[in-house]
Order: structure tokens, then C-alpha cells, then sequence
């Protein structure tokens, strides 16, 4: 007869070498020194989250967890590297059998010594994303042997897809319907895509890195003494960034932590703005009702901002409903009121970024330390413009300015060279975008199209004789696609419409080109708001050669030329607000800040998307240190041309007390 005989844990008496009373702050010191059992920790920005999450897992270790006990999910390997580093040097020596890393680069560790029991070899390979998109490639050619339907999605694009149905647990009908209904009518050949594309992968013994998570899930659900191994091996389960989860890495932690329920998730539900890319903010809001004996930490005291801006911050959350309630409390020095600056239009705006970036940098302020954010990447066109103008240097954290995108130099190209026939770069760049068309092909069709333009040198140029000849030389797979943009090209060549840029582009976007993004680009619905705003502001200039004329002057200017600069002074940093997670800086201006803008038209439709909308203001606004300017323009176009409607503040700055903000009132100089 067997008897039952229960070990307890054995805790000898320890000299803590780190005195956690000195180092944290009696918030911090709460969660770091909490009891087993699951913790929701929420540290509110600039709260000292990274310091909390280090100082748990060194007392965890001085508690005599042994370091193979523990487990530590990041988002990044940057801040995996980080997080290990301190703790190395907290309590001095090496670490050699902690696990940390991102969700990916743990799922490897597990699956390489559990392969065989999901059908894959241990030296499985790992597919990084250009090899995936060429290998979906392969799999549409084998499906879908003929000609592509018009408007079916090219590889990336169904990789993005089928990677997001995977992330949010959901089927690839369900993402179609409600991320790309663009793509219903194909959605037989997508499902026969993505069972050819797996078994590919099985029978390459390659894996994706969805496969990562996705496999290492199935392998814990289906092989139950497996995931008991593993939930006895990892005894402490702490997660960084808990509120940017999807549901399949939130699914996973859970089943690790299944058994000794000791998850400690770390993150701030304000700072939740990333659905778009499959984070579910439900993760961090339900994990109490996941967990109901978990306790919930609130960190709240903030080491970055002044007492102003926190204030500015505080309103700007509080009318979101679905939240965990926080009020960020000042460590710093008070400072000076955040600025709110009401322009006449976006030049003016510009005009004032630019101005008061000179001025602060002439009182010390060092470049490197200010940033100006914004919700989309097109509300900084103006902005660009001027700082180009002014000579001061500028990063943008995309790495591509405005006017270097790929959609919007396609769509220059056509105007381009309805402009200048003669125009080689403009003639290959639209050529290129057409199917099973390179390099070689591109160059015999321009030598074809010169031909007939040499002919006609001794009088008019006639660009539509020119258009059809190469009609003639155009490979079978390409002649519609062809065939669609000739069309587009002699009807923008007309004397009526050819010198009204705004139309132009208007034109060739609703004769095919909104098409060729939506099935081109995984972020279609930024880009085509991109290049309906370059339509309103290309309807500011006299002619097409007056814009395409400022186009590339923006494009080709370094702003290295003002003197007022020295080399090693930096860069201001654009950024939009989404890229700017993380970063902080002494100055922070926030631009924009009008109705449909920021918030962004369609997300005002729904009140969870609105709510995210508010978090991304937050995040915003959370950025700054020491000085914050908030603007909006009155008119989004000088003059209030046709197509510049007037704009209507946020409804973000509407909720914020008057008293917070310092109004700006903008005088020109006479």
C-alpha cells in the first residue's frame, strides 16, 4: 500500500543582500515582494516597470527559487537581454539556468526537444518572413496554377493574413470578414493556400515563427504529460508588456501556469494600442476574472513628467470607461503648463513646430531631446516640408519620409510622365508594377516606347501613340494590368484635367490604383488615407509641374544645411505615436489634434475603438518630460480652398480642464 508523504518547501533563513526597502518605492516594494499565487502589476507610464519586473525575479532567486524555476516572457529580444543583464548585476555572478526571452525564442527552446510528437524533426528550420512569403508564393502558384483573379492578395499580404487568423485564434473566414472583406470572394482559394502552406511546412520540416507559439500550444493541449513537465518546471511565470498579449500568447500562459497558478503579468491597460496587429486588450482586463485570487498592484508614482503634464495625462484617460482606474502622482520638479496651440491652418502649424524648435534649441535645449508625434504619417507633410525649408535636421522613425513612400512615388510617376514622356525612372517604375514584369522586360519596353517618341520629335510629342506601341511588346500575363493603366495614362494626358494635380491623383486611384494597394498592402487603409490627403494638398498648388517640382525638392534635400546646427547635435525624432511606445523625451509637441484625424475618422464608430484612440493620445502625451505642446489646425489647407474643410478640435482636448493648458494665440508677424 502506498502512503502519501508531502514535502514542503524548505526556506532557510537569508541574509537579503538587497534592501528592497532603499531601492523600490513603497508601490513597487508591494508587487516585488508579493506572495505566490497569480499578480496583475499595473505600472502606469514612466512608473519604473522594468525596475519592478527585475527586482521580482531577484527576490524570487534570494527566496531560493533556483533560476531553472523561473520563466520570463518579453516582447523584445532587447528588453529580454536587458532585464537579464540586471539581474545579473542585483545579486552579482551569473545566471546560467534563468529562462528569459520573447514568446518566440522560448517556443523554439521547448519545441526543439519535443519535435517528433507534432510531426517535425528536431533541426526543424525557421522560416523568417521573406521565406514564408516565398513559400506561400509557391503554394498560391500551386492552387491557383492560371492567371491571378484581379485584385487577388499578393503573397505578404496573405501572409499578414493568415499570421493574424493564427495570433487571435480565429478562423481565416472570420479575419477575412472582418479585416479584409476585400478578399470574400476568394476565400475557397485562401483556405487551399493555407492547408497547402502548412503542409509545405511539414514536409520542408520548417516551421514559421507563428509556428512557434502555435505549435508549442498544440504540443501542451494534446500531450498532457508534457505540459504537466513543463508547468512543474516553471514554478514562477512573469510576463512583460501583459497588455500587448494576442490571444494565443495570453492562451499559452495560462496553460503554463495552469498548475501552480504563479504568474505575475506586468503591463498598463492605457497603454493598450495595438489590436490592429492582434494584441486583445481583454488579456489584462478579464485577468482578474481569470484569476479571481489574483492580486492587483497598482504602480502609479511617475519618475518622468513634470506635475503639469501628469495632470494633462490623468484627464486625458479618464473618460475611458473600460479601464482599471489610475492617477499617475509627480516624482519630478514642477514645470511650465503644457501649451495649447490653435493654428490657422497646417502651414501655420508647421511655422509654429519649426519656429519654437529654433528658439528652445537657442536656450540649450539639445535636438536628440525633442520628438513631435502624431496618429498618421501624412499629418506630417507639412511639417517635413518646413523643417526642409529651415535646415533642421529631422529622423523619421518609419526611416521613410512622406514623399519616399512607395504608394506615393507610384502615384507621382504617373503624373510624372504624363508631365515629361521623356521621364525613363517614372516610365519603369509604373512598368515594374506590373506581374512578371523585371528589370530586363521593363528595359526593352522603354526602348520601345522611346522609339516612337524619337519619331515624333520633329513635332508633337503623342504620348498615346507611344502608349500603344508598347502595347504590342507587353507579355501575355501583363496585358490587362496593361491595358488598365494605358487608359489611365492617355485620359490624365487630356489638356482639360493634366494640369489639376488633386484630380489627377483622384483619378488614378478610383481607375484601379486604390485596388493595386488594397491587394499590395498589408496597412492599405493608412496608405490610401495617405494619398487622399496628398490629393487635398496637391489641390493647393497653380499646376502638376509646380507640385511635382516641390515633390522632388522634399525628396532630395538633406537638412544637414543649416549653419545654426553642429554634426554631432542629432535629429529631432518625427514619429507616429504608435512607433514613439517606449521612447520619452524632454519635449514632446502632439499635432493634429483635430476631429477624424486624431481620433481617426473610422475609429470613432465604435466606442472600444474610440477607447483606444484615447490610450494612444495618453501614450502621447506620456512621452514628454519636461515640455508638451499640443496643436490643432483650424483649416487643414491654406486659404480653405476647396476640399480644406474647417476642422473641429479633438474631443481628446475638449475633456481636458481648461486650467491644465496654457492657450497659445498664434499673432502673424507684420
Amino acid at each position: 500500500m502506498a502512503r502519501e508523504y508531502t514535502l514542503r518547501p524548505f526556506n532557510e533563513s537569508r541574509d537579503l543582500r538587497i534592501d528592497y526597502a532603499r531601492e523600490l518605492n513603497d508601490q513597487q516594494q508591494a508587487a516585488v515582494l508579493s506572495p505566490p499565487g497569480p499578480a496583475l502589476v499595473l505600472a502606469g507610464a514612466g512608473s519604473g516597470k522594468t525596475r519592478t519586473l527585475i527586482y521580482r525575479v531577484a527576490y524570487l532567486l534570494e527566496q531560493g527559487i533556483p533560476p531553472e524555476r523561473l520563466l520570463l516572457l518579453t516582447f523584445t529580444n532587447k528588453a529580454a537581454k536587458e532585464m537579464m543583464n540586471r539581474v545579473t548585476d542585483l545579486l552579482g555572478g551569473t545566471l546560467m539556468g534563468l529562462w528569459g526571452g520573447t514568446f518566440h525564442s522560448i517556443g523554439n527552446r521547448v519545441l526543439r526537444g519535443h519535435a517528433a510528437q507534432i510531426g517535425f524533426r528536431p533541426e526543424f528550420s525557421i522560416l523568417d518572413r521573406e521565406d514564408a512569403n516565398a513559400l506561400i508564393k509557391a503554394c498560391v502558384n500551386e492552387v491557383e496554377p492560371a492567371k491571378k483573379p484581379k485584385g487577388f492578395p499578393k503573397p505578404d499580404v496573405l501572409s499578414e493574413l493568415i499570421s493574424l487568423a493564427i495570433n487571435t485564434r480565429k478562423s481565416l473566414a472570420e479575419m477575412v470578414n472582418q479585416r479584409f472583406p476585400q478578399f470574400s470572394e476568394f476565400l475557397d482559394e485562401l483556405e487551399a493556400i493555407a492547408r497547402a502552406y502548412q503542409a509545405r511546412k511539414r514536409a520542408d520540416n520548417a516551421m514559421d515563427f507563428d509556428d512557434l507559439l502555435e505549435r508549442w500550444f498544440e504540443l501542451m493541449s494534446a500531450h498532457s504529460e508534457i505540459a504537466e513537465d513543463w508547468q512543474r518546471r516553471f514554478q514562477f511565470v512573469l510576463v512583460d508588456e501583459y497588455q500587448d498579449t494576442n490571444q494565443l500568447q495570453s492562451d499559452l500562459v495560462d496553460l503554463l501556469v495552469a498548475r501552480h497558478r504563479n504568474v505575475m503579468a506586468v503591463g498598463d491597460d492605457a497603454q493598450s494600442i495595438y489590436s490592429w496587429r492582434g494584441a486583445n486588450f481583454q488579456n489584462i482586463l478579464r485577468f482578474p476574472q481569470r484569476y479571481p485570487e489574483a492580486v492587483v498592484f497598482k504602480i502609479e508614482k511617475n519618475y518622468r513628467s513634470s506635475p503639469e503634464i501628469l495632470a494633462v495625462a490623468n484627464a486625458a484617460i479618464r473618460a475611458n470607461v473600460q479601464q482599471f482606474a489610475k492617477e499617475l502622482t509627480p516624482v519630478c520638479s514642477s514645470g511650465t503648463p503644457p501649451a495649447l496651440v490653435v493654428c490657422a491652418d497646417a502651414e501655420q502649424q508647421a511655422a509654429f513646430v519649426a519656429q519654437r524648435i529654433l528658439e528652445l534649441h537657442e536656450q540649450g535645449a539639445s535636438l536628440q531631446g525633442i520628438a513631435v508625434l502624431y496618429r498618421s504619417h501624412f499629418h506630417a507633410l507639412e511639417l517635413q516640408m518646413e523643417l526642409t525649408r529651415r535646415g533642421i535636421p529631422f529622423q523619421i522613425t518609419s526611416g521613410i519620409r512622406f514623399f519616399e513612400q512607395a504608394h506615393i512615388k507610384d502615384i507621382s510617376a504617373y503624373l510624372r510622365l504624363v508631365h515629361n514622356p521623356r521621364d525613363e525612372p517614372a516610365f519603369k517604375r509604373l512598368i515594374l508594377t506590373l506581374p512578371g514584369i523585371g528589370p530586363k522586360a521593363a528595359e526593352r519596353m522603354w526602348k520601345t516606347f522611346q522609339e516612337v517618341l524619337q519619331i515624333e520629335e520633329g513635332g508633337t510629342m503623342d504620348l498615346t501613340k507611344a502608349l500603344r506601341r508598347v502595347q504590342t511588346a507587353i507579355p501575355k500575363k501583363a496585358q490587362t494590368d496593361w491595358s488598365q493603366q494605358q487608359t489611365v495614362l492617355e485620359q490624365i494626358a487630356q489638356p482639360d484635367i493634366k494640369n489639376r494635380p488633386g484630380e489627377l491623383i483622384r483619378w488614378i486611384l478610383e481607375a484601379g490604383y486604390s485596388d493595386y494597394v488594397k491587394s499590395n498592402y498589408t496597412n492599405h487603409r493608412s496608405r490610401l488615407d495617405d494619398l487622399e490627403q496628398l490629393a487635398i494638398f496637391a489641390q493647393g498648388f497653380a499646376g502638376t509641374e509646380e507640385f511635382l517640382s516641390q515633390l522632388a525638392l522634399l525628396s532630395g534635400v538633406d537638412t544637414e544645411g543649416n549653419p545654426a546646427f553642429a554634426e554631432q547635435e542629432g535629429q529631432i525624432k518625427l514619429s507616429t505615436v504608435h512607433q514613439a511606445k517606449g521612447l520619452e523625451f524632454d519635449i514632446v509637441f502632439v499635432i493634429m489634434l483635430c476631429e477624424g484625424l486624431f481620433p481617426h475618422a473610422r475609429a470613432v464608430e465604435e466606442a472600444v475603438s474610440e477607447e483606444e484612440e484615447r490610450r494612444l493620445f495618453y501614450v502621447a502625451v506620456t512621452r514628454a518630460r519636461r515640455e508638451l505642446y499640443l496643436s490643432y489646425p483650424l483649416l487643414r489647407f491654406r486659404g480653405g480652398f476647396l476640399g480644406s474643410p474647417s476642422m473641429i478640435p479633438s474631443r481628446f482636448l475638449r475633456e481636458i480642464d481648461a486650467q491644465l493648458v496654457e492657450e497659445w494665440r498664434l499673432h502673424p508677424h507684420h
